[in-house]
């Protein structure tokens, strides 16, 4: 991390501190713990997105998330096909 850093001292579960000692390898706890914190806020801006686009769009509707799913997935597949070909 380039950016600079604080101490701070966290309340959490020991099963779930445990958990992540165990999982976060050589870079440590803190980085394994600073990358879910960092990960949560995108999906907390991501949601306020989504709350401020629904409001003015309307809600989402299953037809329209399984089609961004499905050009998802071709977008990959296509990926995919074009890194095999390249090589």
């Amino acid at each position: 991390m380039s950016e600079p850093t604080g101490k701070y001292s966290i309340t959490m579960p020991r099963d779930i501190a445990e958990a992540a000692k165990a999982r976060s390898g050589p870079s440590g706890l803190s980085a394994y713990v600073a990358a879910a914190v960092a990960r949560q806020i995108e999906r907390d801006n991501l949601n306020e997105l989504i709350t401020v686009a629904e409001a003015e769009h309307g809600p989402i509707t299953d037809e329209e998330v399984q089609a961004l799913r499905d050009q998802l997935h071709q977008a990959r597949e296509q990926q995919t096909q074009g890194g095999a070909n390249a090589a």
